[in-house]
C-alpha cells in the first residue's frame, strides 16, 4: 500500500534535526478509522494493562504518580498494550502491510525496516493519569541510531485530550535515561543509567524546547527512540486512541537492556547479533 504522498526532503530531515516531525494526512483515515473496531474489541480484556490501576497500586506504596486534578474526578482510564500483531491479523496487516513501514523506511532512510513491536494507547474521556517523559529505546532490546516509533491517532487528538509532546532534539543528548512505569517518574528497579531529567523544570528555565501536535485520523507522527516525549491528562469529554509502531531500520542490532524483559517470542535473540526475521519481521523498502 503508497501513501496518500510522498514524503518530502524537508520531513525526513526535520526527523534527523527535531527527533519528531508530523506527516500530515500521510494514511487515508479510513485505514486508521477501520482499527477502531479491533481496538475496542480488546479493550476490556487482559490483552491490555491498566495503567490507571497501576498508578493506583503505586500511588498505594508511597510513590508518587503523575496526575491531573481537573482530570482526576471523572475516573477514566489509561490502558495500553504490545503486540497485538502476533495474535491479531488486522494488527498484522496495519504494521506490515499498510504504508506506515515504508514511510518509517523512507524517515529513516533505510534500505528495509523490522517490525519491533506495534502498541495500542488509549485515554478515556477524564483519564488523570498523565504519561511521564521517557525515551523508548531503553525498553527495547535493541542498539543503532535507525529506530523509530509512529503514533497513529484514531481521534482529533489535542492538548487537553493527552497530545503527545516531545523534547526538541533530545535524540542528539548522550545520556540512555532509566525507563519508568509510564504514570509515574520512578525508574524500573534494576535499570541502568541516570533517571530522565526534570524535563518540566528545564522548559520553564528555557534549556530545552516542547514540541507537539494537534493531530487527526491520517496524520502520523514519528519520533526517534532517543527523544524524550511525554503526555498530558484526557481532560476532554473524547476518546484518545492511538496504535503506535516501533521499527528499526539499517544496521540496528539486539542488544540486552536490564530492567526491562525480553520479549517471549523473540527466540533467535544474540546480543550484537542483526535482528532476526522471525521474531522482527521485514518489510523492504520499494
Amino acid at each position: 500500500m503508497t501513501p496518500v504522498r510522498s514524503v518530502t526532503q524537508e520531513e525526513v530531515d526535520t526527523f534527523w534535526r527535531d527527533g519528531v516531525v508530523c506527516l500530515r494526512g500521510i494514511i487515508e483515515p479510513a485505514r486508521v478509522l477501520a482499527m477502531a473496531g479491533p481496538l475496542s474489541a480488546m479493550l476490556d480484556t487482559p490483552e491490555l494493562a491498566n495503567l490507571t490501576a497501576m498508578g493506583d497500586a503505586l500511588a498505594a506504596s508511597g510513590n508518587s504518580v503523575l496526575r491531573d486534578a481537573e482530570a482526576n474526578t471523572k475516573k477514566g482510564r489509561f490502558v495500553a498494550g504490545v503486540d497485538h500483531w502476533i495474535s491479531h491479523e488486522e494488527f498484522a496487516d496495519f504494521a506490515l502491510r499498510s504504508c506506515l513501514p515504508i514511510v518509517a523506511a523512507t524517515i529513516l532512510q533505510s534500505s528495509k525496516v523490522n517490525l519491533w513491536e506495534d502498541s495500542v494507547l488509549a485515554k478515556e474521556p477524564g483519564t488523570a493519569e498523565q504519561t511521564a517523559w521517557h525515551q523508548d529505546l531503553p525498553y527495547f532490546h535493541v542498539e543503532g541510531k535507525n529506530v523509530c516509533t509512529m503514533w497513529c491517532p484514531l481521534d482529533h487528538v489535542t492538548q487537553d485530550s493527552g497530545a503527545v509532546k516531545f523534547v526538541k532534539s533530545s535524540h542528539l543528548w548522550p545520556d540512555v535515561y532509566r525507563p519508568n512505569f509510564f504514570v509515574s517518574n520512578m525508574s524500573i528497579p534494576g535499570s541502568p543509567g541516570e533517571d530522565v531529567p526534570d524535563i518540566d523544570a528545564m522548559s520553564a528555565e528555557g534549556s530545552c524546547e516542547i514540541l507537539t501536535f494537534e493531530t487527526q485520523p491520517g496524520d502520523v507522527t514519528i519520533h526517534h527512540a532517543r527523544t524524550i516525549h511525554g503526555a498530558g491528562a484526557n481532560t476532554s469529554d473524547r476518546w484518545r486512541r492511538a496504535i503506535s509502531l516501533r521499527y528499526c531500520g539499517d544496521n540496528v542490532v539486539y542488544q540486552e537492556r536490564p530492567g526491562t524483559p525480553l520479549k517471549a517470542h523473540h527466540v533467535n535473540f544474540v546480543a550484537g547479533a542483526p535482528l532476526h526475521t522471525d521474531d522482527c519481521p521485514a518489510v523492504q523498502r520499494s
